[in-house]
């Protein structure tokens, strides 16, 4: 299988496209070794502490995102400037990704084999 690209850039819960990413993330990760993972724009909410889904009926799968390390799934990159419209640090993500600029970003996008976005 050739290298992967996930691309999450939509918020987390209010479609259920984030959860189905991440399950389709660990599972491909069985088959292809070559992952690379993006969260920018909403996206970035995904990687949030301490979401509250309750009053919304849902189950927070931020806590399945430490299983990336688990999975062998190191490459794991977020939007700088997603993050700071936003208001947000690193400190604030349930995982370490590595910040990138929207430039680098795009550039990484363009070097990928196959992106699938979430």
């Amino acid at each position: 299988m050739s290298q992967l690209t996930y691309l999450f850039r939509s918020a987390p819960h209010s479609l259920s496209s984030g959860r189905e990413g991440v399950d389709a993330l660990l599972a491909a990760s069985a088959y292809c070794e070559d992952i690379c993972v993006i969260f920018m724009g909403d996206g970035v909410y995904q990687l949030l502490h301490g979401q509250q889904t309750a009053d919304i009926l849902s189950k927070d799968y931020s806590p399945m995102m430490k299983l990336f390390d688990l999975y062998d799934i190191e490459r794991i990159f977020v939007c700088q400037s997603s993050l700071e419209e936003r208001g947000l640090a690193q400190a604030d993500l349930v995982i370490d990704a590595q910040s990138l600029t929207h430039s680098e970003l795009s550039e990484l996008l363009h070097r990928a084999g196959k992106v699938l976005t979430f």
